[in-house]
Formats: structure tokens, C-alpha cells, sequence
């Protein structure tokens, strides 16, 4: 009987772990969307943001898989949209050509400072309330 409990309790915390999450990346989505971004691409500009703090240094993109929270192939197609729409460029890393870095422009950096305040009002809602 405690081991059926004990399952209740793990299964309702990440029942109650999905729903933050699910609520918290709606609600940043959503005052994002005005701007043309959606939680995900918010994600990696602040990661860029935050591992690039000069503008011109660039970042290895195998760095961000972890970090981004989505797989190889999810995180290259929104780099790819994110290099479309001006906000990153692309470049191949010279010492080894498998890698590629991906670093803010001056659009990205603008964009992103712009809606940082705009996500952390968002997390503030959601996560403190």
C-alpha cells in the first residue's frame, strides 16, 4: 500500500510540474507572439545573449542542444528561422568543420533586449503567483 502512495505522490508532482511548465511557455508565448517570437526562440536568443555578452563572439550550437531543451535537428530549424528573420548568423567553425557557431546580430540583440522584460514579467506571473 505505501508503495502505491508513494507513486500517487511522484506521479502528481510531475503532473503538477507539466502543468507550470505548460502554462509558463503559453503565457511567454503569448506576449511574444506580438513580436514575432514564440518561448522557444526566446530561449536560445537569451542563451546567446547570456553566453555572448559582446556583441560579435559567437557560440558552438552543439553548446546550446542541452541547454535549449530541444533535440539536434529542432534546434537547427529554429536557428534556421531565427538566421532568416536577421536575429543570429551562422558561421563554420575553421578548427573543425563539423561545428558551426551561431551568434546574435545586431537585430537579434536589439529584439532580445527588448522582450527580456516582456519573458521575466511573464516567469514572474506564472512562477510567483
Amino acid at each position: 500500500m505505501a508503495a502505491k502512495t508513494a507513486d500517487a505522490g511522484l506521479e502528481q508532482r510531475w503532473r503538477d510540474i507539466l502543468s507550470v511548465h505548460a502554462r509558463t511557455m503559453c503565457e511567454i508565448d503569448r506576449v511574444l507572439h506580438p513580436h514575432g517570437l514564440g518561448a522557444s526562440d526566446f530561449e536560445v536568443l537569451d542563451l546567446l545573449a547570456s553566453a555572448m555578452p559582446e556583441e560579435g563572439t559567437h557560440c558552438r550550437v552543439q553548446n546550446l542542444v542541452g541547454r535549449a531543451h530541444l533535440s539536434q535537428s529542432a534546434l537547427s530549424r529554429l536557428i534556421g528561422r531565427l538566421e532568416k528573420d536577421g536575429l543570429v548568423e551562422r558561421s563554420v567553425c575553421a578548427e573543425d568543420r563539423r561545428g558551426v557557431y551561431v551568434a546574435l546580430t545586431p537585430k537579434g540583440r536589439g529584439l532580445h533586449g527588448e522582450v527580456l522584460p516582456l519573458q521575466r514579467e511573464a516567469l514572474a506571473r506564472t512562477l510567483d503567483g
